[in-house]
């Protein structure tokens, strides 16, 4: 399978690190993929620049939104919730057209500091807004809701805990799910929330993530969602 990872951040790394180890061919998306290797300094956030993390995977090829989408059979956006609008417009309608759209993006909004509020928030959000903006993509969001070395390893957190799904097209979530299975995540504990409106509540769930990783001091942790016994 053809892979493109949209966005050379944090995220994007380590989903391309992955989805790379499992056998797929993968490019990564960015603007202007020349200003994006020229980059010598740390991020914001302290990350070493992403030239640094290309030279140890030299089979990932870093190129524009667009000739990263045309190339790939499922795209995963893994860009910040602000900008993803604008990158898959950069990508380009036709190259999302038919194809499965993995959003792990929050729209998180940090013009008032921090912690970052959510807009859009309660009567809409970042999947929905992605969906009508590119009606002929389907598209799945997941994974929006767990740290970014969690995604790939659940087994970083002890015990059962939850991955969500949310889409309108029912095969894209099966094949969304398939990839989950392939990162280690039991089908038991891949929830399906139902159509791309549910998730409002999965990108909703992020100011509660951001208090609790301060409270913990770290980000390895997740939501486990208890059922009780149907004859309970």
């Amino acid at each position: 399978m053809r892979y493109a990872v949209l966005g050379t951040g944090v995220v994007g790394r380590t989903i391309a690190d992955k989805v790379a180890s499992l056998g797929h061919e993968v490019v990564v998306g960015t603007s202007d993929p020349q200003a994006t290797l020229a980059r010598t300094e740390p991020d914001g956030y302290g990350n070493p620049p992403f030239s640094d993390w290309q030279a140890q995977h030299a089979d990932v090829r870093l190129l524009a939104f667009a000739e990263a989408a045309a190339f790939a059979e499922t795209m995963i956006n893994c860009t910040a919730g602000s900008g993803s609008l604008e990158a898959l417009r950069a990508a380009g309608a036709a190259n999302l057209a038919g194809k499965v759209l993995i959003d792990i993006a929050n729209p998180l909004d940090f013009s008032q500091g921090m912690p970052p509020s959510l807009d859009p928030v309660n009567t809409d959000s970042l999947g929905e807004k992605i969906q009508r903006s590119f009606p002929d993509a389907k598209v799945v969001k997941t994974l929006n809701t767990m740290n970014a070395q969690v995604m790939v390893d659940p087994a970083r957190v002890p015990g059962e805990h939850t991955v969500f799904v949310s889409g309108d097209d029912a095969e894209a979530k099966k094949a969304v799910s398939e990839l989950l299975a392939s990162f280690g995540w039991p089908a038991a504990d891949i929830l399906d929330l139902g159509d791309i409106t549910t998730a409002r509540g999965a990108e909703m769930l992020m100011p509660i993530w951001l208090r609790l990783w301060g409270a913990l001091g770290h980000g390895d942790f997740n939501f486990h969602i208890v059922k009780a016994h149907p004859d309970a």
